[in-house]
């Protein structure tokens, strides 16, 4: 049977779309099916939504020639600061202040919004020709033999490739597909995700308030706006979510308090019930899960596009290497390489998000003080807080050659 693709990818959200520029330049054929059309996902409108990349990230984007595009379009992260508090409180004095100037890199990351980097991904994809993009199509079967795997269509077409990436979300139906279980844990929590506009500069700081519902992350944006990402428990943030706009705001000033002056919403409001999901394993018979499909994290520090990023780059660097060394790219050793490079570091990273939410999400004041003394520690050791810089920019990891800038 002849291939339409080596690599069949279904989900073109972000990592999809990585994926499928950096195994097109890597001499693969690649098919991208997505569900939702491609001029829905690329509204030039601005919504709110904006993920803070790390450095690592961004390195990425370069090697795949879609950084220059966006770079005017980003907020370099210079600073982090966490504290805890109470709403209308304020933040305790004992706080972890990370500066980007004490590593040699530059900023430790860049806030982008969504609409620009889907954008930059759908053009860079329409000019490659090695990829073909499937927009408004959905998969509503998978088949493997032993020459390859076929994916039917809603549409009532199929799709023949060498290899399936599962890159359609936390209940990605290619893994349901394939028989693959999942551990984790609901949270309890929803997060409120929104953009305001104040009347302060940020300064490019980005701010974690740890509060007994859930933290607040208020991330900088180009201009004097912000992103917001807000968890409260379920009832409660469902509640709010129901409010009006400046219902809404009454609830968040006491929250987000008056540091950068008035606020104002601007751009759509959204909520996402937050759960702790990951795969049992990342792959199965020619078939590979990326991003979300294969774990879903606590947004504390907003780790889940940059560990799908990690994903997408890992995944690249083996298909392409056993590729040119002449090897099956479907092989079970080849997708067992992947599975084992990144399964460490997702554990790691959603077992961290996991207990810091546990750890700082409650009101316990035994609990609260030894948290700030845990703040303020670290903030007096350079050697630690540098640590964990480095680690915040992507930094500490053996990474794969896309994360650090390098074409494969």
């Amino acid at each position: 049977m002849t291939n339409d693709a080596d690599i069949l990818i279904v989900g073109g959200g972000l990592n999809g779309p990585a994926l499928a520029l950096a195994l097109a330049q890597g001499g693969l054929r690649v098919a991208v099916i997505d569900a939702r059309p491609a001029v829905q996902r690329a509204e030039e409108a601005f919504d709110g939504r904006a993920y803070a990349l790390a450095l690592a990230s961004v390195r990425v984007l370069q090697a795949l020639g879609v950084w220059a595009g966006l770079r005017d379009k980003a907020q370099p992260i210079l600073g982090i600061k966490a504290s805890q508090g109470h709403a209308g409180q304020g933040a305790s004095p004992l706080f972890l202040g990370f500066d980007a100037a004490e590593i040699e890199e530059g900023a430790m990351g860049q806030m982008l919004e969504d609409r620009h980097l889907y954008a930059a991904f759908l053009a860079a994809m329409q000019a490659e020709p090695g990829i073909t993009l499937h927009s408004g199509e959905s998969v509503v079967d998978q088949a493997v033999d032993a020459a390859g795997v076929t994916v039917t269509l809603a549409s009532g077409s199929s799709l023949r490739g060498r290899v399936l990436v599962g890159c359609d979300g936390r209940d990605s139906a290619v893994a349901q597909r394939a028989g693959i279980k999942r551990w984790g844990h609901d949270y309890g929590q929803t997060a409120l995700v929104c953009a305001i506009r104040h009347e302060k500069p940020h300064n490019g700081i980005a701010h974690q308030f740890f509060m007994p519902p859930g933290p607040l992350a208020i991330l900088p944006l180009p201009g004097n706006r912000s992103s917001i990402v807000w968890s409260e428990r379920r009832a409660t943030a469902e509640a709010i979510q129901a409010l009006d706009d400046e219902g809404y705001l009454e609830v968040l000033r006491p929250r987000f308090g008056r540091f950068l002056g008035e606020i104002a919403l601007e751009g759509r409001r959204f909520a996402y019930p937050l759960r702790l999901t990951v795969a049992e394993r990342f792959v199965d018979a020619r078939l590979a899960l990326v991003g979300d499909a294969a774990h879903g994290v606590h947004p504390i520090a907003g780790q889940g596009l940059n560990l799908g990023i990690r994903d997408v780059a890992a995944l690249a660097e083996v298909l392409i290497e056993a590729q040119r060394r002449g090897e099956d790219i479907a092989a079970p050793d080849v997708l067992a390489r992947y599975q084992d490079w990144r399964r460490f570091d997702t554990t790691r990273m959603a077992l961290g998000m996991d207990a810091v939410n546990t750890l700082f999400s409650n009101g316990n004041p035994v609990l609260e003080a030894v948290r700030g003394l845990g703040l303020g520690a670290v903030n007096a050791l350079p050697g630690l807080r540098r640590f964990f810089i480095r680690e915040a920019a992507g930094l500490n990891a053996a990474e794969p050659r896309l994360m650090q800038g390098e074409a494969i």
